[in-house]
């Protein structure tokens, strides 16, 4: 029987006015301590956005969700943050923020394969 590992998982949302505290869900963060992953899956769709918000500036969005991939990777593009452990980036990018791109409360699960289960959460949560 295949070795299960716990895993932390977060939805990522775009919140177009934040005072309406409507959302749309367009991306997963995952980190898995034992397996050493971390990584965001993010999927745009811009038409489900725009009817939120006609005036939401999606490059700007674009980017903040880019800043998420960057930061998992832990690479030096992903800054100050990037070069943290990965649960401190992970703690850092799912802190609660009142922001236009924020992220759902942290839920806790079992996995045998991290990429596996990230890539089915963002089908279940996101498309």
């Amino acid at each position: 029987m295949p070795a299960k590992h716990l895993f932390e998982y977060a939805v990522l949302r775009v919140v177009p006015r934040v005072e309406r505290e409507e959302f749309l869900n367009v991306g997963v963060i995952l980190y898995c301590a034992s397996q050493g992953f971390l990584q965001a899956t993010c999927e745009l769709n811009e038409a489900r956005l725009r009817a939120f918000s006609a005036s939401l500036d999606l490059p700007d969005v674009r980017e903040r969700l880019r800043s998420f991939e960057r930061i998992c990777g832990g690479r030096a593009t992903g800054g100050p943050i990037g070069q943290l452990a990965p649960a401190s980036r992970f703690r850092w990018l799912t802190a609660q923020r009142s922001t236009v791109v924020q992220t759902s409360p942290v839920h806790p699960g079992f996995c045998e394969d991290a990429a596996t289960t990230l890539a089915r959460l963002h089908a279940e949560l996101v498309q």
